[in-house]
């Protein structure tokens, strides 16, 4: 694929309207792109595989046909899935159109999909439903269903995102083998170490304009380019609490959780057993392990969001679950943030409205607010750069902007435990300093404590000096995990 632009303008909506000033991508070149929430990278992708026309200025290509890895992509899967749910009428349980089928839909080449299955470690789920698949798991999905098809340019809009670090590296080697092939590949990405060596071509998209392109080392030395990266970390500070949030009243000797001898199975397959942790008060984790290990299913029995928490011996907060506790018991102590939360947030609302629903633990707004709850909500707001944003509906933001609110919902209240399933997803380089550094103030003022899920060594803060860790997967005995933990931490 080639393709041109000129002062090309393209409106997405009545708000959204990105300049490409000059560009040209030749055929067979590779090219990353990089850029800050809301800068317009998912807009641009849509003018590479002609999914919006311009309607100013000039842009030409030959489009000899592209596929697209994009959070949009998986979006549209998990939607179609839901469509095809006829549970309500049938009374049949639907786990969602099996792997395989997802894969035959672009490809029966037979040989090809067993390559990629297996170096993405995907064999034993190929008779999985998609509806069952961990979030790293679906998104090795897409990546495979864009492999797997035949088009000369590939289009990856984030294609790291949620992945485990094995999984990294190998999409890292088959996008150099693709390079080396000749195909044009297109990376779209959020953090500049995730911009491959030999990748020579780069540009930056700011404010919905490309501000810079051309070569790799050139284009980082635009005086422009370096005030993008730079932060300042001192301008942070915590908005107040607010009065009306639950405090937790715990003995300090208690456990915020303890769960003995814990086991989550389904009829075909034993997610972990024999799993002992306990969480004391001011002590920070960091929970990691490769996609489909169970780390958001074990977060999820903290929550109580996962059915099988009544069935394991577990204690929140002093409350043995299953001992006729209400939820809302528990969840006016949690916040929260994960892919699953955004990817289910489908509340007609707007930012403010969003942010303020933490307050009250609930996917939109259905509750009395004051001014004050509002007022710390925009305090949450304008340290994240989205005040100006507070009125618009939020399903109108970019998917790093969304990330950005709903951190903002998790961390509202500032509760007694904050749950961290990969809160850095989808974010540029600024924010995810910016995020990282609110994990830092709330572990510093000692009144939360934090669960971390990530897959980048890079993002684990010095807070966090326990780790519960999966060190094997087998189909007899599920997940095997380690517990490393530093005595006293929490003083």
């Amino acid at each position: 694929m080639s393709a041109h632009y000129h002062q090309a303008y393209f409106s997405l909506d009545s708000h959204t309207r990105l300049l490409i000033p000059d560009l040209n991508i030749c055929d067979g070149e590779s090219w990353a792109f990089i850029g800050s929430n809301g800068s317009g990278k998912s807009v641009f992708a849509k003018t590479l595989n002609q999914t919006l026309e311009n309607d100013e200025g000039h842009f030409s290509s030959d489009h000899l046909g592209t596929a697209t890895v994009s959070l949009e992509e998986q979006q549209f899967l998990i939607d179609r899935e839901a469509e095809r749910d006829e549970s309500d009428i049938t009374n049949e349980v639907f786990h969602g159109t099996p792997v395989i089928e997802l894969l035959r839909e672009i490809s029966n080449d037979s040989q090809k999909i067993k390559h990629l299955v297996n170096v993405f470690s995907l064999a034993p789920l190929l008779n999985t439903g998609f509806r069952k698949l961990s979030t790293g798991e679906s998104r090795k999905v897409i990546l495979l269903r864009a492999l797997l098809s035949n088009s000369k340019t590939l289009i990856f809009d984030e294609p790291y995102e949620g992945l485990d670090r094995e999984s990294q590296v190998a999409l890292s080697n088959i996008l150099h083998d693709l390079h080396q092939q000749g195909r044009t590949l297109i990376l779209i990405v959020n953090r500049l170490d995730e911009v491959p060596i030999w990748c020579s071509n780069l540009g930056v998209l700011h404010n919905l304009t490309l501000i810079a392109q051309g070569h790799k080392s050139a284009v980082l030395n635009d005086q422009r380019v370096k005030a993008f990266f730079k932060f300042n970390a001192e301008s942070l500070v915590l908005p107040d609490r607010d009065p009306c949030s639950a405090v937790l009243n715990l003995d300090q000797q208690q456990p915020l959780v303890k769960l003995h001898d814990g086991r989550v199975a389904y009829s075909d397959k034993l997610i972990f057993e024999h799993l002992s942790w306990r969480i004391e008060q001011g002590e920070h984790w960091t929970i990691q392990g490769p996609n489909g290990c169970g780390k958001s299913t074990l977060l999820n029995l903290i929550t109580g969001d996962h059915p099988q928490c009544y069935v394991n011996d577990l204690q929140i907060f002093g409350i043995k679950r299953g001992s006729g506790e209400s939820i809302w018991d528990i969840k006016q102590h949690i916040g929260i943030i994960s892919a699953a939360l955004q990817w289910q947030y489908k509340a007609t609302t707007n930012v403010l409205s969003a942010v303020v629903s933490g307050l009250f633990d609930s996917i939109g707004l259905y509750s009395q607010v004051d001014d004050h709850q509002k007022n710390i909500a925009l305090s949450w707001l304008k340290q994240v750069k989205l005040a100006h944003k507070a009125n618009e509906p939020l399903h109108q933001l970019s998917y790093g902007e969304q990330r950005l609110v709903l951190i903002c919902r998790a961390m509202i209240k500032q509760p007694a435990l904050l749950i961290l399933d990969e809160p850095c997803q989808g974010l540029d380089e600024i924010n995810r300093q910016l995020v990282l550094g609110f994990i830092e103030l709330l572990a510093q003022q000692k009144n939360t404590t934090l669960l971390y899920v990530t897959h980048h060594e890079k993002d684990i803060l010095n807070c966090f000096q326990n780790r519960l860790i999966c060190t094997d997967i087998t189909p007899n005995h599920g997940s095997q995990w380690r517990i490393l933990r530093r005595e006293n931490s929490s003083k």
